[in-house]
């Protein structure tokens, strides 16, 4: 069961992580690539304060996005700004998401996010939360997927093998983690390949964060998963 009020709070502690350990970073070091291909640890921390604007205007029955151009302009706009600029605008923003999410709502109701996905509103905290903890790991400074707790990954798990399910480009999948989880995704029809391995390696794999090395296939090869 959702329980958005949970996930603001998680939020709230996980942004304030990300920002005490980005404050440690300096311009140049801010300047660096990130994990991300063709990103800076700048463009992780620009994309973080505008992801939050868009999750307002998802609260507010808005667009999340005026369309993807703007997006990435956006990004490459804001990307190169000093260390200090960037962590203001990342709290500012993050404060106004929670203020705005804190006002009392119907969580029930269906709302509009990138590319045509819909969800309920109660979920989008979370997916806040994803975007933060995520994007922490991406800008390489100390937090590894192993750190983000068992309960954040198995729903991030959840959410990633239910966006996959019966997507034509990913073949039947039957995912498992040496506790016992399991997961279905990818085409209905065919046998399903099975995939296993520790959770933090199969939401790597799945988020794109990750080769899936160290999973283990009962096909010759992990398929190539397409982009969320």
């Amino acid at each position: 069961m959702l329980d958005h009020a949970r996930d603001l709070e998680s939020l709230r502690e996980a942004t304030e992580r990300l920002l005490t350990a980005a404050a440690r970073l300096d311009n140049a070091s801010a300047a660096a690539a990130s994990r991300l291909p063709g990103w800076s640890r700048g463009h992780v921390l620009a994309h973080l304060a505008r992801n939050a604007d868009a999750l307002v205007n998802v609260l507010e029955g808005r667009p999340m996005y005026p369309d993807a151009a703007t997006r990435d302009a956006d990004i490459e706009r804001d990307g190169p700004r000093p260390l200090d600029a960037q962590i203001e605008d990342v709290r500012a923003t993050a404060d106004h998401f929670q203020r705005v999410a804190a006002v009392p709502a119907d969580w029930a109701r269906t709302v509009a996010l990138r590319n045509g996905v819909t969800d309920v509103a109660a979920r989008v905290p979370f997916r806040r939360l994803v975007e933060v903890s995520l994007h922490h790991v991406d800008l390489g400074i100390g937090l590894e997927l192993e750190d983000l707790s068992d309960d954040f990954t198995a729903r991030e798990i959840d959410f990633l093998t239910e966006r996959f399910a019966g997507h034509a480009d990913v073949p039947p999948l039957a995912l498992a983690t040496p506790d016992g989880h399991t997961w279905r995704t990818g085409r209905a029809d065919g046998t399903a390949a099975t995939v296993t391995g520790p959770p933090a390696d199969l939401m790597g794999w799945l988020a794109g964060r990750r080769t899936g090395s160290a999973l283990k296939t009962s096909n010759p090869a992990l398929p190539v998963l397409p982009p969320l």
